[in-house]
């Protein structure tokens, strides 16, 4: 990609519309956008406003930030409210409610809470103040878990003891099949999270076709990405097949990230089970550190409380994630659920459904449509 405008030309947008209408499919033909940013770009673009009717876009549970459950980040402010703790995190995190309030609440409160960019900034927080402890809230699918490996490798070699890692990495794959198996849950087919198949590949997703006779199209962001990955399933599906195809070329290769991989697998391992907030507890769902980094484990290094806790019941963020519910379809969409003040994750979260519908979907035509439909 040299010009990201090439991804966004109205022209193309356009072209692109019209072959999914020439392919003349007429069934009803409901496609899940596992990332919340597909969500975004769809919602900010409004491209779910040229297709079809009979084509629905659902949203799935790719949002980091939004599957993590509220037990987990009441671990979280326990670490954070700890003595002697600089409890850093990306900026996302700071407003998810717990059920004691949230990371922002407690550092209003005193606590030595920090949003950083990524964990190695963490760690030179570590180097700088070697008489505190500094927790990293490690969270993501697998597209941010490499630089999470990268990190204990190097507070490893470099024996920074002081540095800890709460990890909440989640991956992709057994949240599908969580979904797959779900019997209220009807979908014929999925846009793949891009940047989570740069690094896993192309045939972790080769059992939604083979098994399930979904289509699956790994796809790219800008709305150029989008609409080609609709296209593409939709002709497979005009075509009778189900295939797994990567629209994603340039970011995406078959095997995936090999060295991404290798260096994952060296640092942390997979959790028997993990909590998703919607989904429940999945098997063989989330990451841990190995024994060889169990220095640098926060669960192990501090007293959390490690409880389950349910959601607010007037919050249904968790039907939004396994795509039984369109965010305005919440009962406190936009009510008593507001990014100003969130009751669920998904309205907290740059990646989250129901925060793409508050921002982008109140309104009929972007500015963006309308200079489409010229």
């Amino acid at each position: 990609m040299k010009y990201i405008d090439e991804y966004r030309d109205p022209d193309l947008v356009r072209a692109l519309a019209e072959r999914i209408r020439d392919l003349r499919y007429d069934k009803p033909l409901k496609i899940m956008e596992i990332c919340g940013g597909h969500t975004h770009a769809i919602y900010q673009h409004g491209l779910h406003q040229l297709l079809p009717d009979n084509i629905e876009l659902v949203h799935g549970p790719g949002c980091p930030v939004c599957v993590i459950p509220i037990g987990r980040l009441d671990d979280a402010l326990s670490m954070a409210r700890a003595p002697d703790v600089i409890f850093t995190t990306f900026g996302d995190m700071m407003r998810v409610p717990g059920s004691k309030g949230s990371l922002l609440n407690a550092r209003a409160d005193g606590a030595d809470i920090r949003f950083v960019y990524s964990p190695s900034d963490a760690l030179k927080i570590a180097r700088e103040n070697p008489d505190q402890r500094v927790v990293f809230f490690a969270i993501g699918f697998e597209t941010t878990a490499p630089s999470t490996a990268v990190t204990l490798l190097q507070a490893q070699q470099e024996g920074v003891s002081n540095f800890f890692m709460f990890c909440n990495h989640v991956l992709v794959i057994p949240a599908l099949k969580a979904l797959l198996a779900a019997p209220d849950l009807q979908l014929d087919g999925f846009l793949g999270p891009g940047h989570v198949s740069a690094i896993i590949g192309m045939q972790p997703y080769e059992f939604i076709a083979r098994d399930h006779g979904k289509s699956v199209v790994l796809s790219g962001f800008e709305p150029v990405d989008v609409l080609q990955s609709v296209y593409l399933i939709v002709k497979q599906k005009t075509e009778g097949r189900s295939a797994v195809e990567n629209q994603y070329s340039r970011a995406i290769k078959y095997e995936g990230n090999l060295t991404a991989l290798k260096l994952m697998d060296q640092t942390m391992e997979v959790r028997p089970f993990f909590e998703w907030r919607g989904l429940g507890s999945i098997p063989e769902s989330a990451l841990k550190l190995r024994s060889d980094f169990s220095q640098f484990d926060a669960e192990l290094r501090f007293d959390v409380p490690g409880l389950k806790v349910e959601d607010p019941k007037i919050c249904q963020c968790g039907e939004v994630l396994r795509g039984a519910l369109k965010p305005h379809q919440c009962r406190a969409f936009a009510t008593a659920c507001t990014p100003e003040a969130p009751i669920g994750t998904c309205m907290v979260s740059s990646e989250g459904a129901c925060a793409a519908y508050y921002k982008y979907g109140r309104t009929l035509l972007t500015d963006t449509m309308k200079k489409w439909a010229q």
